[in-house]
């Protein structure tokens, strides 16, 4: 699947072009039913057209909005057929995309085939959705984030993406998304997030390949892009 075929994959990166990449993300473990609503409220104000939530905060009520959810989130620990039901759940509740981060175990022993295995069972749980997986590159060395990314691909990806936002280790880098978009070739899409709270961060990774990014302090990044000053904090490092 071509990812985001209605944006050009290249040229400036204006701010209409970044609410149409913008993953808008509350991920939080004790968000509660009430805060997820004023979130998608929110999220309508600002005009994102997708936001990015945990699979037991679904079904939601969220219009025009796509809904993207999580699976194997934070530690991607959880077993593959565990992730696959996370998965299918979301997809038979409303999402649309779904965000699985990778085993980093299997990553760091270099056991590509499980990690391509892993990718498929859950692309066979959510035919027809994007999906997208998380590989912790700010843990990996450049060989890993090489590998796995060919193992995403070889599972049937759509995207490869930087970050939970919850890893020790940090969030997304310049280097990681250039090194990514090189594995990837234009095949998959890659989407940058965990510490993305800057217009001019957002800039230099979409220079580097990003096409999609993850971003809980949207409205920050926004200020920030019209040269304002005071609006809210990110909530997280997502």
């Amino acid at each position: 699947m071509a990812p985001d075929p209605q944006l050009p994959e290249s040229g400036e990166l204006t701010r209409e072009r970044f609410l149409a990449v913008a993953d808008h993300t509350l991920l939080a473990s004790d968000a509660t039913r009430g805060s997820v609503r004023e979130f998608l409220a929110g999220a309508r104000d600002l005009g994102v057209a997708r936001v990015c939530l945990n699979p037991s905060a679904l079904p939601v009520e969220a219009g025009a909005l796509e809904v993207v959810a999580v699976a194997g989130f934070p530690s991607g620990a959880h077993l593959a057929e565990v992730k696959a039901a996370e998965a299918g759940s979301a997809a038979a509740m409303g999402a649309a995309e779904i965000d699985m981060v990778v085993n980093l175990g299997l990553v760091r022993a270099g056991d590509w085939e499980a990690v391509a295995a892993e990718v498929r069972r859950v692309r066979e749980a959510c035919p027809g959705l994007v999906l997208k997986t998380i590989l912790e590159t700010a843990a990996l060395t450049d060989d890993e984030i090489v590998g796995a990314c060919r193992a995403a691909e070889t599972g049937g990806a759509d995207f490869v993406k930087t970050s939970t936002g919850y890893h020790p280790a940090g969030g997304a880098s310049v280097h990681a998304v250039r090194l990514m978009a090189e594995t990837v070739g234009g095949r998959l899409g890659v989407k940058a997030s965990g510490g993305v709270r800057t217009a001019g961060f957002v800039r230099e990774l979409w220079a580097a390949g990003a096409t999609r990014f993850g971003v809980s302090g949207t409205a920050a990044i926004l200020a920030d892009w019209e040269g304002r000053v005071g609006a809210a904090a990110p909530t997280s490092d997502y």
